[in-house]
């Protein structure tokens, strides 16, 4: 596809990486030229130094428009003009990043009135990625596949755990729950595992299961932590108030912490029932006065990441409750989910550059692909990917056994037609009509086809 990105900060970037893999005629626009100069060495690109809400400028990306334009500016209203300007010179589809929640409650009228395809917030997408691990705190972090009968969460096996030295094919056997370990991050090194695998402390094991399944396997290795009922949460930003709105639609009873005295006045207007504190968050006697130690999640967001990943190391020496961290800067979020010292990191970029390739992927699904669903994990290094089994696939019916599919592949879970999902195992075969997820490394896919050898 013809695509251009508008903006060229971690967003703009995280897209030009991914969508240069994936094969697409990438043109990068930036009002700031050493931006562009710097993305064009780095990535078989073409560049164009300029605004990018001018007609002229986008005219010299695509004469004639493109399949799909993104506006990632930090600018609302730059992004908006981007993707009008885009639409009359001929781009069938545009999506705009757009934060303000004032501009929220025009979603509608964007969509039909001014032809935008798709608005990210990025504050209110990586508000719901915290809301789901708030409800499964066990996990690190949680994706939903074939939707919501299949999850597929990340876990940290620390020392002296359960799971600690276990063989795989063990761990099935002997725990008669019905999920899979599709992926393993061991250091530097990512796996795609067999039953010949041993788990080791350090790891960060992917699983997939259905819901009751993964909840019913960590009941009985005792590691087992009950949705959040109880949070404190640090920084009164417009993250906070998504995610707050999201916590009191589940009933959770809130403590929120911020040294900016008008944000905690506009936050105690805006949510009723929230309790708002005006104190520094670095005070560890406010933290104990309001308290911490009785909290069953801990939620950094303040605007730096320093800060955050300070607050969430003295909350688990605190408290054993789960610890959730907003940190933007990757070399950080490495550091700090890598060592276990934050429980789960997210990142506002890293949501917002997911939801528009999922997209993406989508609208390579109208152009023949039948990806249903895309989910990047360990890092971006490995693709779960979802499909539904159509009339052309050539080995319906087949055992997976029979199969030579390609290395590093996975067929990680199937939900029927009827709804049932199964954990495949090498009797098991695929059936019109149901949906597949995929768990792939280093091999890209766009059709399930694709995964065997040819």
């Amino acid at each position: 596809m013809k695509i251009v990105i508008v903006g060229l900060g971690k967003v703009g970037r995280a897209l030009t990486e991914q969508l240069t893999l994936a094969g697409h005629d990438i043109v990068a626009i930036d009002i700031n030229p050493d931006r562009v100069e710097n993305i064009v060495n780095i990535y078989d690109v073409r560049g164009v130094p300029g605004n990018g809400g001018c007609y002229d400028v986008q005219k010299q990306a695509f004469e004639n428009g493109a399949d799909l334009l993104l506006a990632t500016t930090s600018s609302d209203e730059i992004n908006i003009l981007s993707c009008l300007v885009a639409k009359k010179i001929g781009t069938q589809h545009t999506i705009a990043r757009i934060r303000n929640p004032e501009y929220e409650r025009q979603l509608r009228f964007m969509r039909a009135e001014l032809g935008l395809s798709l608005v990210v917030n990025p504050e209110k997408a990586t508000a719901r990625e915290i809301s789901r691990v708030l409800r499964f705190p066990t996990a690190i972090k949680l994706e939903q596949f074939c939707r919501g009968r299949f999850e597929l969460i990340e876990y940290r096996i620390a020392d002296g755990n359960p799971l600690q030295g276990l063989q795989l094919s063990d761990l099935y056997r002997n725990m008669h729950v019905k999920l899979l370990v599709c992926a393993v991050s061991r250091g530097a090194r990512v796996i795609i595992p067999d039953g010949s695998f041993t788990l080791d402390a350090g790891d960060k094991i992917y699983l997939t299961a259905a819901p009751q399944e993964l909840e019913t396997f960590f009941r009985k290795l005792g590691l087992f932590k009950k949705h959040a009922t109880n949070v404190m949460v640090i920084g009164a930003s417009r993250m906070a108030y998504y995610l707050l709105k999201d916590l009191q639609d589940m009933r959770m009873h809130i403590t929120l912490i911020d040294s900016n005295a008008a944000r905690c006045q506009e936050m105690s207007e805006r949510l009723p029932g929230v309790l708002i504190i005006h104190g520094d968050a670095a005070d560890s006697e406010l933290l104990h006065e309001e308290g911490l130690a009785e909290m069953d999640a801990f939620v950094a967001l303040t605007g730096l990441d320093e800060t955050n990943i300070i607050l969430s190391m003295y909350a688990s020496q605190l408290n054993s409750c789960k610890v959730v961290a907003k940190i933007n800067r990757r070399s950080f979020a490495d550091l700090a989910s890598g060592n276990g010292m934050v429980d789960s990191v997210v990142s506002t970029g890293d949501v917002t550059a997911e939801a528009i390739l999922q997209y993406v992927r989508a609208m390579e699904n109208s152009m023949g692909t039948n990806v249903r669903a895309l989910h990047r994990i360990v890092g971006g290094r490995v693709e779960a990917l979802e499909f539904n089994v159509g009339p052309a696939v050539p080995f319906i019916g087949v055992p997976l056994k029979d199969l030579n599919t390609k290395k590093d592949l996975l067929i990680a879970g199937i939900v029927r037609a009827n709804g049932q999902p199964i954990i495949p195992s090498g009797g098991d075969a695929l059936q019109l009509g149901d949906d597949v997820v995929v768990v792939t490394a280093g091999t890209t896919i766009t059709d399930l086809r694709d995964i065997v050898v040819k």
